[in-house]
């Protein structure tokens, strides 16, 4: 099984660059972030067609989420639990062929300090407490997305121009540290220890031409998962496609 998220930056306006990679990649589940689209705008017709069933949750503009499967999928949650007030897309779960599977789009935070900030941190608490009852549980499940967190210096090429960015900050990575210290399995990292393996390369500044990157795209797999971890990846070449989104896709398989 092929699992992968990708933060798509806009999806109406990059669905031809999704749909190029859907059919050369061929992943069973893809997570998607930042549709940018209200939910009546969503492309399901397209998606169907290129043969995925899709669950998502909209907002006009801003953030949006998505589950893409090639199997039916069951709908479980379409908020991060802790926060009735949070009107925000960023979370949705759902079942499918016997996994759980939740794609999340964890804030950004910028400017730091600050309430953007907070919100980032406040969210990061609710995802550790909603994952603690994921793992009681006891089902097998993939958290993936946008974690708009770099998890150490080795995942950034440099820090000279990010220091004072909410990405790299010690609340952050010690939220990330936390999240994962509860059992979860940083799968990329698992199976590179010695790679960078960027996500993400902004458009600023020609980094992605100097592959001034940043691994900010994760997928945790619970204990009854990690196990099963086979391979994995980053869909490199996507990110240097006309129109392309400023992230690649990040993907493992699973026995």
């Amino acid at each position: 099984m092929k699992i992968a998220t990708y933060n798509i930056n806009n999806v109406n306006r990059r669905l031809s660059n999704l749909l190029a990679w859907l059919k050369r990649a061929r992943p069973d589940i893809v997570c998607l972030q930042e549709l940018k689209a209200a939910d009546e705008a969503f492309p399901q017709a397209a998606l169907r067609e290129a043969g995925y069933h899709a669950l998502w949750r909209g907002q006009k503009t801003w953030n949006g989420v998505a589950i893409l499967s090639r199997k039916p999928s069951i709908l479980t949650r379409k908020a991060l639990p802790g926060d009735s007030g949070d009107t925000q897309s960023r979370y949705i779960e759902a079942a499918i062929d016997g996994l759980l599977v939740g794609c999340l789009y964890l804030p950004n935070g910028n400017p730091q300090p600050g309430p953007k900030f907070k919100y980032k941190l406040d969210w990061f608490h609710r995802l550790q407490a909603h994952a603690r009852k994921l793992l009681k549980s006891g089902a097998p499940v993939v958290l993936a997305g946008d974690y708009n967190a770099v998890p150490t210096d080795f995942d950034i090429y440099s820090m000279n121009s990010w220091k004072d960015d909410a990405l790299v900050q010690p609340e952050t990575r010690a939220a990330y540290a936390k999240l994962v210290a509860q059992g979860w399995t940083d799968s990329l990292r698992t199976l590179f220890p010695d790679k960078p393996m960027y996500s993400f390369w902004d458009y600023k500044r020609r980094r992605w031409e100097r592959d001034a990157g940043l691994r900010i795209d994760h997928l945790l797999l619970s204990p009854s998962l990690a196990g099963r971890l086979k391979k994995g990846g980053v869909d490199r070449d996507e990110r240097g496609r006309d129109g392309a989104s400023d992230h690649a896709p990040a993907w493992i398989e699973l026995r």
